[in-house]
């Protein structure tokens, strides 16, 4: 759905008027991927995840279930967050191109209310995936252990989201926008293991080299996804309320960041 095809509707003043707006921008955001057959795309990679997962458990000698709900848990988590982050910087560049981003902007309302009408539409998109792979979660292990598994997936889904949308806001080029996106969610994902290997490649395991003191800092800027969503919370079935908390606290802490850098580009930028 085109939003410079179908403008908002300048509404009343007051803080009412701009939270219908923020919910129309939602609405034509969630309407645009459903027409783009964003679902569809969701859907088949779905199908092509679970027939890798049961081909790689009929061919595993040893075990093969443990096997198959890893690789099923890896690839629903990476499918979501590509589906997700290009579908986000495809709009927005699309948006941008047709001059639909600057006639909303220039719309008697703060320029806070596009942004929350795109990161709420954006948000409720990731819920889409999240209660999919949950539902086909809850085969593989037990009803609480997937909720777990899908509600850290959403959390992991959202970061990314916010944080392409900052991308877009901040760049305005689709091609950086996704090689930082890109860049973001590797190492992201990889800084637990990065911050371990720099350890380990001292015989005391101290923290006195430049390397370790670099991935120690990046491991306090970046959002751990190595503990989101992991595979070992379906197969060992070990994840607490405790674990679930300590993630919902990191999203939040995030997002707000997140948001508030994207506001300060938002504000800051010509229309």
């Amino acid at each position: 759905m085109d939003l410079a095809q179908h403008p908002v509707q300048p509404y009343g003043g007051g803080t009412t008027s701009a939270m219908m707006a923020s919910l129309t921008i939602a609405r034509y955001t969630v309407l645009e991927a459903v027409r783009s057959r964003w679902l569809w795309l969701l859907l088949a990679l779905t199908l092509g995840a679970i027939g890798l997962s049961s081909l790689l458990d009929a061919m595993a000698l040893t075990e093969s279930r443990q096997l198959q709900i890893t690789v099923l848990a890896s690839l629903l988590r990476v499918a979501s967050v590509f589906l997700l982050t290009t579908f986000v910087i495809g709009s927005m560049a699309r948006e941008t191109a047709d001059k639909g981003q600057q006639l909303l902007l220039a719309l008697a309302f703060p320029r806070a209310t596009y942004l929350l009408g795109k990161l709420l539409g954006y948000g409720l998109l990731a819920v889409l995936p999240a209660l999919l792979f949950g539902s086909l979660a809850c085969y593989y292990a037990p009803p609480l252990q997937a909720a777990m598994w899908a509600l850290a997936l959403l959390c992991e889904c959202w970061i990314m989201l916010a944080f392409a949308v900052l991308c877009m806001v901040s760049l305005q080029q689709m091609p950086a926008a996704l090689a930082a996106c890109c860049g973001f969610y590797l190492l992201a994902r990889s800084i637990g293991t990065l911050q371990l290997l720099a350890r380990g490649s001292r015989p005391d395991g101290s923290h006195g080299d430049a390397a370790s003191r670099v991935f120690d800092l990046l491991a306090t800027l970046l959002p751990h996804f190595d503990r989101h969503s992991s595979s070992d919370w379906l197969v060992s079935q070990q994840a607490g309320l405790s674990d679930l908390a300590g993630l919902l606290t990191q999203t939040a802490l995030f997002l707000l960041l997140l948001v508030l850098a994207a506001l300060y580009d938002l504000y800051r930028k010509a229309v």
